[in-house]
């Protein structure tokens, strides 16, 4: 449901919009309702939520009701396609054998890094798992540093040497591959903005998988001892690896799962229903409550990784079903069509650009280098600190700085 709650014709919104590689279609829709592409005008539409959207744990729930403007909507569109394209991209690349080792695709789950991004700031901070890519991109990095990383190229945002689980953006502290490891780091970085007074918060996630490591119940107590800004984010895509949560899991209410930190649990295929968890969580924590436990419910279409085909654990028909009935591209496009937002045709075309963009960037990476030899030795020190030598392999292989 839906209903437009104010009319801007005539507000300036910003031109960062249209200026995007794949705004174009965007603008061509402001242009068709007779409106500049620097000055478009659109109104605001509120979203009614679901009744079952949202569960609370000693706190209560966010709004069902999503105000955001069309301009945003689209945006908020157009940014889930790049990341599905992105993500299919990989795939192919994986399955050509231009990436190797792991690999793992949030397929499915773009409505958990989109809905983030549309509700923190740039001071927020964001650490994950080793499933990581559209969080890499919603942080700052370009599709094309993104796959260039996965195929090993020298242009690569970690230089080609940190591969598909460890990409680093603005305030994005990675990717990362040890189960669980990332939950007390964020800890770490959420004391670093309540120590330095940064008016930021972390969002710190991890999967049903990693939720019964002890380290998480440890930072879980370190974190509401000093009050620290942080949301601890568990992505429930209902298997860890090849297990289903309920054969890990004694307690698969992961929200509920700390008496003395409140929780929610939100729909994380209904992209403004992590936005609007996001913001209500994010709230809490810098208001000096400090730290919330947020469930969202996710499903990755695709295997725990490249190297899982995905359906030994469970059915095809489940996968399918998901794929049929809880996309979360598919019904926020559909909520733009029925808000009177985009037509099937501008939905369309947004679609098709953003296939042109994601190519266009694929390309690029693929004519890249791969990282010179030198490189093995390179970011191991603080240049000036170095040692005269570091050892290889063998003798042969021994390094000397200059």
């Amino acid at each position: 449901m839906f209903r437009t709650v104010s009319s801007a014709v005539g507000r300036q919104t910003s031109t960062l919009l249209f200026k995007h590689p794949v705004a174009t279609a965007t603008a061509q829709i402001a242009q068709k309702r007779g409106f500049s592409a620097s000055a478009a005008a659109f109104k605001d539409i509120t979203f009614t939520l679901s009744e079952d959207t949202f569960a609370a744990y000693n706190i209560e729930t966010p709004s069902l009701e999503a105000t955001l403007s069309e301009e945003k909507a689209l945006k908020i569109y157009r940014e889930l396609q790049v990341v599905r394209r992105l993500e299919m991209a990989a795939d192919a690349c994986y399955k050509s054998k231009l990436i190797r080792g792991f690999c793992h695709l949030c397929t499915g789950q773009e409505a958990v890094p989109i809905g983030i991004e549309f509700a923190i700031t740039p001071d927020d901070a964001v650490i994950t798992s080793y499933r990581c890519h559209g969080f890499t991109y919603t942080r700052g990095a370009s599709p094309y540093s993104i796959l260039a990383e996965l195929m090993g190229r020298h242009t690569g945002v970690s230089k080609g040497k940190g591969g598909s689980m460890h990409m680093y953006a603005p305030n994005f502290y990675g990717g990362n591959g040890i189960v669980g490891a990332q939950v007390p780091l964020g800890a770490g970085i959420a004391f670093s903005q309540k120590y330095n007074g940064i008016k930021g918060c972390t969002m710190d996630l991890y999967g049903d998988g990693a939720a019964n490591q002890g380290q998480v119940f440890e930072t879980y107590n370190m974190a509401k001892l000093w009050n620290l800004p942080v949301v601890f984010i568990c992505e429930n895509n209902k298997y860890g690896m090849g297990t289903s949560a309920s054969r890990a899991s004694a307690n698969t209410e992961y929200y509920t799962r700390c008496e003395y930190i409140p929780g929610i649990k939100a729909n994380g295929m209904d992209v403004l229903a992590v936005k609007n968890a996001i913001e209500f969580c994010r709230d809490h924590a810098i208001s000096g409550k400090g730290p919330i436990i947020l469930e969202l419910a996710t499903y990755r279409y695709g295997g725990h990784s490249m190297s899982d085909p995905g359906t030994t654990y469970r059915t095809r028909e489940e996968v399918q079903h998901m794929r049929s009935t809880r996309d979360p591209i598919s019904n926020f496009k559909m909520r733009l069509i029925d808000a009177g937002i985009a037509t099937e045709a501008d939905i369309k075309a947004i679609d098709k650009e953003v296939k042109k963009f994601i190519d266009g960037e694929l390309a690029r990476a693929k004519a890249d280098p791969e990282p010179p030899i030198s490189d093995l030795f390179a970011d191991i020190y603080v240049p000036g600190t170095e040692p005269p030598f570091l050892r290889g392999r063998v003798p042969e292989e021994t390094h000397y700085y200059k």
